[in-house]
Parts: structure tokens; C-alpha cells; sequence
């Protein structure tokens, strides 16, 4: 199996570089669309993902709450 460019327009499907098969031989074609997606698409398909996975409030206290620790000695004053 190999991958192979080809350019789609008027119906056929037109490769971009030469092919070594028989002519006549039947060949399996898998697409992948290459146009670029819309930007933030992907953002607005996970919107609501985690919904119910995690406590917002719970999650604000530990933050805080981490700030409050240092790693620095406190000065001497």
C-alpha cells in the first residue's frame, strides 16, 4: 500500500504523480479531505465535554489554597 496525491475535478479523480499499475488493474481509493477546517471547530465539538466531571468550586479552593504555600523562607523582620 502506498499513498498517492491526486487532484479531483470534472468527475475523475487525477493523480499527481505517475502510477505503477497495469492498466485495467482495480485499485481500493481511501479519501482524506484536506481542506482546512474552520478555525475553533474543534473547541465547539468538546464544548460541554466535561460537564459534571469535576467540581468547580472544590477545584477554585485548592488553588487558592496552593497559593498560600510557599517555597520561599519568610524574611526576617
Amino acid at each position: 500500500m502506498h499513498t498517492v496525491r491526486a487532484r479531483y475535478a470534472n468527475g475523475v479523480l487525477e493523480p499527481l504523480e505517475t502510477l505503477d499499475l497495469d492498466e485495467g488493474q482495480e485499485v481500493t481509493v481511501s479519501i482524506e479531505d484536506r481542506t482546512p477546517s474552520r478555525p475553533g471547530r474543534g473547541v465547539r465539538a468538546a464544548a460541554g465535554a466535561w460537564k459534571g466531571t469535576h467540581d468547580p468550586e472544590r477545584l477554585k479552593r485548592e488553588i487558592y489554597a496552593a497559593r498560600r504555600i510557599t517555597s520561599r523562607p519568610r524574611p526576617d523582620l
